[in-house]
């Protein structure tokens, strides 16, 4: 799995904003997480009007998008009022609006899209106290990066990709895409989002995991901010340190730009593997100029998360960890294949 995190998916500066829990990832029942009957039941009978606070991270992001128009239909259709509060990828505005919210005493229920999501758990178990319901999305509330579980006691569902899962299948996906090659060894440049944020260090650490041992080597890093432009100007620069480079690996923003970068090159035999399952990584699949990408699918969490919150708020229903990518076909794994079984659900 931004944001497609202000057109792009989390673009960010400054050490503050280093530990960013991001954006654009799969899940597994080895992940801790469950997948929620509430994924596929019907919503809430509309009855009295829930008020419910939406905290995005950066709602005119292209993987944020499609996930708040989800959850404005979801609440639609069942008669709940969505205030959108909009952090624009800044999270010391998304603490502030998550106490406004408290405060406020307008909310039964609030959706929350951390960007930083250890530092938003006091606020949320101080909602819980209060009475409020508190459902989580997309983004880990917790200092745990390899399950779907909820980390604070009394949230009512916590909807989420696994970013160790995630990074564990773009490491099994790297090595595949060398191995149909015959390439050992398998010169790869990886693409990281936001370096030192805490979603990018779990993918890196299983990425790492997940190739050691195999012909694949990590000859070269940049960074792409969730965006193409960002992924063009690193696999440029890595091209120039690298002639011989095999494989770029990163999320679909990022590879996007590399996309634009060997094309400039010249260079059309180098593997490229991405996250995030946007149109644009599916439709490079089954072109054939992508050898594959990981899916996340941002519209699902949105609809999922208003659904159980509404449920949580008319019949005090809990939903524990909902992974909606955990039924998908081969894990969300994504190749020719079998580009044909999925539907894209963020253009990229």
């Amino acid at each position: 799995m931004l944001s497609p995190r202000l057109s792009s998916r989390l673009v960010m500066g400054g050490a503050a904003l280093a530990t960013l829990v991001a954006l654009a990832g799969c899940g597994s029942g080895s992940s801790g997480g469950t997948t929620a009957s509430s994924s596929t039941s019907a919503a809430p009978a509309a009855t009295k009007q829930a008020n419910i606070a939406y905290l995005s991270f950066a709602v005119a992001n292209s993987y944020d998008a499609p996930m708040l128009a989800a959850a404005q239909g979801a609440a639609a259709a069942a008669n709940a009022k969505l205030t959108v509060f909009d952090a624009n990828n800044d999270p010391k505005a998304q603490f502030s609006q998550f106490q406004n919210a408290i405060a406020s005493g307008k909310y039964q229920g609030i959706i929350v899209q951390p960007i930083f999501g250890t530092a938003l758990t006091g606020l949320t178990s101080q909602a819980i106290a209060k009475g409020i319901k508190v459902v989580n999305i997309d983004q880990i509330l917790g200092p745990n990066l390899s399950t779907s579980a909820p980390q604070v006691k009394g949230l009512s569902a916590n909807v989420t990709f696994v970013p160790s899962l995630m990074g564990t299948q773009l490491g099994k996906l790297t090595v595949q895409a060398c191995a149909s090659k015959h390439l050992n060894p398998c010169n790869v440049g990886y693409l990281y989002d936001i370096k030192a944020s805490s979603l990018d260090v779990a993918i890196n650490k299983a990425f790492n995991a997940a190739i050691a041992g195999t012909p694949v080597k990590v000859v070269a890093q940049g960074q792409d901010f969730f965006t193409p432009a960002g992924g063009l100007k690193a696999v440029q620069d890595m091209l120039t340190a690298h002639s011989d480079l095999n494989a770029v690996a990163g999320s679909d923003q990022g590879i996007e730009g590399a996309v634009q970068a060997l094309a400039g090159a010249k260079k059309s035999n180098v593997l490229l593997v991405g996250y995030g399952g946007s149109a644009a990584g599916d439709a490079g699949v089954k072109a054939g100029t992508w050898y594959g990408t990981v899916a996340q699918d941002p519209a699902s969490e949105g609809r999922i998360g208003v659904t159980d919150l509404i449920k949580a708020i008319r019949t005090n229903a809990t939903y524990g960890g909902v992974n909606p990518l955990a039924s998908l076909p081969d894990q969300g794994v994504i190749t020719k294949a079998n580009v044909s079984k999925f539907t894209a659900e963020w253009p990229g």
